[in-house]
């Protein structure tokens, strides 16, 4: 399964730098963001984005590996709305995304 099959449009971007293009060019309603990310970490990349205007409405899900609660707790300053901690069951990222679009 993936969110595709779920009638998702999907954008993949292999790094925080091609992320934050991919995001203002694409204008996302959720955006799912690892937080280790190379050249631009993931807590960036929101601190980045939450401040365009036309990403007002985005909602924001950090995926990662990191899941102490100071790392919750930074992701949710960073801004994003949800953090899953990898790894993560398909249903559950799928019922987080359709619970945010």
């Amino acid at each position: 399964l993936s969110l595709e099959a779920r009638g998702y449009v999907v954008r993949v971007a292999s790094d925080g730098l091609e992320g934050v293009e991919a995001a203002l060019a694409w204008r996302p309603q959720v955006v799912i963001c690892d937080i280790g990310l190379p050249g631009l970490d993931g807590y960036s990349v929101v601190e980045r984005l939450r401040s365009q205007a036309e990403l007002s409405r985005t909602r924001w899900i950090a995926l990662s590996g990191y899941g102490r609660d100071e790392d919750r707790a930074r992701s949710e300053a960073a801004g994003f709305h949800v953090h899953l901690t990898k790894p993560v069951a398909f249903d559950r990222l799928a019922r987080v995304t359709a619970s945010l679009a």
